[in-house]
């Protein structure tokens, strides 16, 4: 499956992927905003991949490697997460690894990707995003697509030996 933007586009995981994936799964820096606690190994990671081929409705999860327009090289990631497909929703997350390829459009297309497939491809009615009160930029980022802040869960996360809240934003399809 492969989603084409103008700047970028989204492909399936590949094998070759095994490298990208574990530097994002153990970058501490992120670990804030995917609820990981520790580190994965590459064999973990290689059993994931073989089995990212695996449909939707199956592993209740959709991971895609964001890519540059012409280029199969993964920039970042996007994820369909808690697929409940008899409540036609699920979560949704992207991550951008580099600073260089943040802030430049990319994130917006990729979103705009994902959410024009969940809502006409999957028939989906709603998604939903977590996200970090302090994460400006991403919430900047969902509100520009509809999603509204619909509630705060309190000292959600511990991170850097603090209590952080987490907001809930949610896209209904109109």
């Amino acid at each position: 499956m492969a989603l084409q933007g103008k700047n970028i586009h989204l492909r399936a995981l590949e094998p070759e992927d095994l490298e990208f994936v574990y530097a994002i799964e153990n970058d501490e820096n992120i670990w804030e905003v995917s609820n990981t606690i520790t580190p994965y190994s590459k064999f973990l990671i290689r059993q994931y991949l073989e089995n990212a081929h695996q449909d939707i409705y199956e592993a209740k999860q959709l991971r895609l490697a964001i890519c540059k327009k012409d280029n199969s090289e993964a920039i970042g990631l996007i994820d369909l997460f808690d697929f409940d497909a008899k409540n036609k929703r699920a979560g949704i997350g992207i991550i951008i690894q580099n600073e260089a390829d943040r802030n430049n459009g990319f994130g917006k297309e990729t979103l705009d990707l994902l959410i024009n497939y969940a809502f006409e491809q999957l028939q989906l009615h709603q998604l939903y995003a977590n996200i970090g009160t302090e994460n400006k930029a991403s919430e900047s980022l969902f509100i520009t697509f509809g999603f509204e802040r619909i509630g705060v869960k309190k000292d959600w996360n511990f991170t850097n030996n603090a209590f952080h809240d987490e907001a809930v934003f949610q896209l209904i399809k109109k």
